[in-house]
């Protein structure tokens, strides 16, 4: 396994992903969590707002230097369904904001086992909507609306994007999706080989899916929503930016959903990142290629979503 030099060192310092006890590996990430985002320097540049809604718990993030309307990303976190929260997100959350100057919206979801499929999805939807409805409000603008996510929060973004079109809800400009959680059948080749990779392999991922679907769904018409990578249909849906990971167990899967959108006629970007992990921007943020991930990944999202003038 060849990395990029600089995540060298900070692979060897991971821990491995386990849901063995996904209670007990949820509440030591939220005190990690909570710790470093202690430790981030004061941002005035920013105001962060935590703010209840129709459905879950938001943290809103908004640029000094937004215009009203502001473009608004709705973003859900990673952790494999299980774990995560508005504050492990916020790096990334806080990031996007400043890079974009966009209204960034982060959603404390429902998480499994206690929420399976599709508690946290209609969590993200209500806070989709409720975005939409509160617009005025919010100073955002719902025609330049994007979803993000990372890990299973690019999975709940994807499914996202399909349940919206197919319950002709809110429209969705963009979706910004990263080593993105999207096929439970685990059938590609990187989910066979990467079984022993920093970060996340493909034993956590086989562990996650239960705890997240519910058994006998995957031979519903609901499974699309819990896997999208399951949909048969992509058209009509938003055009996409998807990174994946070299050692990834989910790059292959990300790969190939970037494909069926392209002959789905979907406008995709998909950017590729040799000699990484998954979601290595958000695990190692200093680095070099992960600072031009966050850069290039910023880049897109002001593309899809320019101003417009006059």
């Amino acid at each position: 396994m060849l990395l990029d030099p600089e995540l060298t060192e900070i692979a060897a310092q991971l821990p491995r992903t386990d849901f063995t006890d996904p209670l007990a590996v949820r509440e030591a990430a939220l005190t990690a969590a909570r710790a470093a985002v202690a430790t981030l320097p004061v941002d005035d540049t920013v105001q962060i707002t935590d703010l209840a809604t129709s459905g879950p718990r938001v943290r809103l993030y908004r640029p000094a230097t937004a215009p009203v309307p502001a473009p608004v990303l709705v973003d859900m976190h990673g952790g494999g369904f299980v774990m995560g929260s508005v504050d492990s997100e916020h790096r990334r959350a806080l990031d996007l904001a400043r890079r974009t100057g966009f209204v960034v919206i982060s959603v404390d979801y429902r998480l499994a086992p206690e929420h399976p499929f599709p508690a946290g999805l209609e969590d993200c939807y209500e806070v989709l909507r409720w975005t939409v409805k509160n617009a005025t409000e919010l100073g955002v603008d719902p025609d330049r609306l994007a979803v993000v996510g990372g890990s299973a929060g690019g999975g709940l973004a994807a499914a996202l994007t399909l349940l919206s079109r197919d319950r002709g809800g809110p429209s969705i400009a963009f979706q910004l999706l990263i080593c993105p959680a999207l096929d439970d059948r685990m059938r590609t080749r990187s989910a066979a080989t990467f079984t022993d990779v920093p970060a996340f392999d493909a034993a956590a991922a086989a562990q996650m899916w239960p705890l997240y679907i519910p058994a006998g769904i995957e031979s519903t018409a609901e499974s699309v929503y819990a896997a999208p990578a399951r949909a048969e249909d992509l058209s009509g849906l938003p055009p996409a930016y998807i990174v994946t990971a070299e050692h990834d167990p989910l790059r292959d899967e990300g790969n190939e959903y970037a494909l069926r959108l392209l002959d789905a006629g979907v406008p995709v970007e998909l950017h590729h990142f040799p000699g990484t992990f998954h979601v290595f921007d958000h695990v190692a943020p200093d680095a070099e290629i992960s600072r031009r991930a966050r850069t290039e990944m910023a880049a897109a999202l002001t593309r899809a979503l320019r101003v417009r003038q006059g």
